[in-house]
């Protein structure tokens, strides 16, 4: 059904007004309203033109070949897809990314049976692709990647250093096919040095990255921070290094091979406590949610349980905290005249910001600190996180129709920036294994017989 225009800009306002916020109607798609009222985008079953037509994103017409796996790196062709590229997902075909199995407790219930293999761990991060499935180990599987590689932009791959290369897909195989090539690998520690070869895992690189060596309770032991923090910051990384490559590549006609390493990603985030060590062999600690080198910077626990995060990162947003709290007196004591002493005089902050935190609810903090141009914020747990009023304003929450769920809807976390004129958008659901492996053949040239006798011998 195509909307008239008067009712798309009608139901629009009404949308924003709504627990989630809703794909924009436009008049060349397909919508129908969830229980909740939300409009939801009808997914599709789109080919490859069909789906650059539909983006606006500044790398629409850029091909990406994706070989990974995991987080990492489809978290790295998440963002590229988003903002535009068509992104082709190669996966093992009846098996396809690990994640795909990797449901939570009781999260069985809302796949419908003929799903096939899925998760919405998986869905997290494989919007806006397409699957192509191939068998890398029988050699008409390479003459199909030697095919599409004529034609892309972009490969990425985080086999163990070195697989690619003994499948035929590595770089120095097919920069020969294209010289223009931007070839992007990802893997537990880079492409050289002792450790090159060795598997890598997010919780690994943050033991030994030094990660865990700083997060968790002071009292207690390393901890796993709660998301795969490294695998997504390598993720991060790796997507603007292709952005820079693309650029290079654009001026000079020459593509590169780029390395990108979980370890590599995880010494680098560690900016200012790895700078103590460097410069003067101070070991970093666990603070807990505490801040190494500015006090106050801290969660306390309201009358109400709810913990409240503050921070004042500087003597004059000190001051400010201490009169709006109701404690003047704080900044003329020599202990927390200046952030260095409060640094040198923590246990005794903490103390008595327990205390004054601990004598009112959160709802009634607030209030009180509502205007004071001081960060604060109340520790949501997710449900609230996404109620958050900021969250539905800027498009955070995206349903979309998605067949395959008992549900009848997904719904997808929206794109974190924004552009002004070249928007990022989610167009797609993600995709069924290998549900594009015979739209891309056919792409790549491969008539419906050529297509059906590969899927016969195992090749896709």
């Amino acid at each position: 059904m195509v909307y008239p225009s008067t009712l798309i800009c009608h139901v629009n306002r009404i949308a924003k007004t709504l627990p989630f916020p809703t794909v924009r109607v436009s008049t060349s798609a397909s919508f129908k309203p969830n229980r909740n009222g939300l409009l939801l985008r009808n997914a599709r079953n789109t080919s490859t033109s069909t789906t650059q037509n539909n983006s606006s994103g500044p790398l629409r017409g850029i091909r990406i070949l994706d070989f990974s796996r995991i987080l990492a790196g489809p978290f790295c062709t998440q963002i590229l897809a988003d903002y535009g590229a068509d992104v082709i997902k190669v996966e093992q075909a009846g098996a396809g990314d690990e994640t795909r199995t990797w449901q939570g407790k009781g999260e069985a219930a809302h796949w419908k049976p003929e799903a096939g293999p899925t998760s919405f761990y998986f869905a997290a991060i494989n919007r806006n692709k397409r699957s192509l499935t191939l068998d890398l180990k029988k050699p008409e599987a390479l003459e199909i990647v030697k095919k599409l590689v004529a034609n892309v932009d972009v490969v990425v791959e985080n086999f163990v250093p070195g697989g690619a290369a003994r499948l035929g897909v590595g770089y120095d195989d097919l920069k020969q096919l294209n010289p223009r090539l931007v070839y992007a690998s990802v893997s537990g520690y880079g492409s050289s040095g002792p450790y090159a070869k060795r598997a890598g895992y997010d919780a690994i690189a943050a033991a030994e990255g030094g990660l865990m060596h700083i997060t968790g309770s002071p009292d207690g032991g390393p901890v796993r921070p709660g998301l795969g923090m490294t695998d997504m910051s390598t993720g991060l990384y790796t997507h603007g290094a292709i952005l820079a490559a693309l650029w290079h590549r654009d001026k000079t006609g020459e593509g590169q091979y780029i390395s990108a390493s979980l370890f590599e990603t995880q010494l680098s985030l560690l900016i200012n406590v790895g700078a103590n060590w460097l410069n003067m062999a101070v070991d970093g600690k666990r603070f807990g949610a505490a801040h190494p080198s500015i006090v106050p910077y801290n969660t306390w626990k309201c009358k109400d349980g709810v913990w409240l995060a503050l921070a004042a990162n500087n003597d004059r947003q000190f001051k400010v905290l201490a009169k709006t709290i109701g404690r003047d007196e704080l900044p003329k004591d020599p202990r927390f005249a200046t952030n260095a002493a409060r640094v040198e005089h923590r246990p005794s902050m903490d103390e008595i910001f327990d205390a004054v935190f601990a004598s009112r609810t959160s709802d009634e903090w607030l209030q009180v600190l509502e205007g004071s141009n001081l960060a604060y914020g109340p520790v949501n747990s997710i449900e609230k996180a996404f109620q958050h009023p900021q969250a539905v304003a800027r498009d955070m929450v995206q349903p979309m129709i998605w067949g395959s769920t008992t549900s009848g809807e997904w719904k997808g976390i929206g794109p974190a920036v924004k552009f002004s004129a070249t928007k990022a958008s989610i167009r797609d659901r993600p995709p069924a294994l290998g549900e594009h492996t015979a739209e891309v053949l056919a792409e790549a040239g491969y008539s419906g017989d050529e297509v059906r006798s590969l899927r016969d011998r195992g090749v896709i």
